[in-house]
């Protein structure tokens, strides 16, 4: 019998043609797409597993979510992170994303302001915005390669009496962080003196390298747990955001029911089959295929750390702890984030993000998805040197 245990990354899957989202939305052939958020390896052998036996049986009404949904959800989170939740913590909808925003449509009121640490994920603006709030942005610190929270700055932030909720990126996106315990508290700490209520996107959870760890803000204290509501989902980790399943733990009975009752309005209360399905599988059976995951995904940030650090000296490769985003400091170049993206696709052929989309804090600083089989990224690599190259010249 073939060894469970031993995982292909390396050989490059063609999704061209597949509606990709990724990888069919680029105006001109050819272009190697580095940008958005999913991965280029096929999910883990027992997730195909489950939804091809899903697929068998033929039928895909509408779902009624089992037992075994919830009981492998608690259990996941209880053994591999720590968080104990309870059955009736646990509300499922179609997407982190739409979670989001089912939150602040329920907890916040439109002419609030939401508190976020910037740059960060770009779905936190057009989901605070669509609720009619306003976003309240504390600057994260640059320095040595690495982020840093200004605590000061945050708590005359939080200070702010329009100031109701504070929408936490736990591990950060696009900064690499993993928060550590010291930091959360005092996150947290600052938010009960305030009056504010924290939301927490923890959908890289999983991808966290070692020697760092993971912690759920939750999971800290009761306090804290009774003052936040989590959003989590296998989507990011196994490469299942198309399925559309996420969950949202939330421990206050009053919060939860209009936290239900948002979701409701939103009619994003339904989920799909193979979701859940694959849920289970990852959540039961995933976890080595994960943790090979991880190993390869670290091997290909050293391999592009070396390939700038040995090419580019001049630009600043952000310290990766969690995530399979590489953030690129390109300041030295003096050339706009937008257009370092826009000369990277015309010249040579590959997409990235631009570090704008992220938030003003993010100009001057590319986003590179680091998720693909290493041959692929080194032809990415090959070609964002070639188009960087372009620009030092000029």
């Amino acid at each position: 019998m073939p060894d469970k245990t031993i995982f292909d990354f390396d050989t490059p899957v063609n999704r061209r043609g597949s509606n990709s989202y990724k990888w069919d939305s680029a105006d001109c052939d050819g272009v190697l797409p580095m940008w958005v958020a999913d991965m280029d390896f096929k999910t883990a052998p027992v997730i195909v597993e489950a939804l091809q036996k899903r697929v068998a049986h033929g039928v895909f009404g509408y779902t009624h979510v089992p037992d075994e949904y919830f009981n492998a959800t608690i259990d996941w989170e209880a053994t591999r992170h720590g968080l104990r939740i309870s059955r009736e913590e646990i509300l499922y909808t179609s997407g982190v994303v739409p979670a989001l925003s089912a939150v602040i449509k329920a907890l916040a009121k439109p002419g609030d302001k939401v508190l976020v640490l910037t740059p960060v994920y770009n779905c936190f603006y057009s989901s605070i915005r669509n609720n009619g709030c306003e976003v309240d942005s504390c600057p994260l610190v640059y320095a040595d390669g690495t982020y840093h929270i200004d605590f000061e700055s945050f708590e005359r932030h939080a200070s702010d009496s329009r100031t109701t909720m504070f929408l936490l990126c736990n591990p950060h996106n696009p900064a690499c962080r993993v928060w550590t315990e010291d930091e959360l508290r005092r996150l947290g700490d600052i938010c009960l003196r305030h009056g504010l209520k924290v939301l927490s996107d923890d959908i890289h959870c999983e991808l966290v390298y070692p020697p760092l760890h993971y912690t759920p803000f939750a999971s800290l204290s009761e306090k804290f747990k009774a003052n936040s509501v989590t959003c989590a989902s296998p989507s990011k980790a196994f490469n299942t955001a198309g399925l559309q399943l996420a969950n949202i733990f939330v421990s206050d009975p009053e919060w939860r029911a209009a936290i239900d009752k948002a979701i409701n309005i939103n009619e994003v209360c339904d989920v799909n089959p193979f979701g859940v399905e694959a849920l289970i599988a990852a959540y039961r059976e995933g976890l080595p295929w994960l943790e090979a995951l991880k190993k390869y995904l670290w091997e290909n940030y050293e391999t592009a750390r070396r390939f700038f650090a040995d090419n580019f000296p001049m630009l600043t490769v952000t310290r990766l702890e969690a995530t399979y985003l590489l953030w690129l400091d390109c300041r030295s170049l003096g050339v706009p984030s937008a257009e370092i993206e826009a000369r990277l696709i015309d010249n040579a052929k590959v997409w990235v993000n631009a570090g704008t989309m992220y938030g003003p804090e993010g100009e001057g600083f590319i986003r590179i998805n680091l998720a693909c089989p290493r041959s692929v990224l080194v032809e990415g690599l090959h070609r964002i040197g070639r188009g960087l190259s372009t620009l030092i010249q000029v």
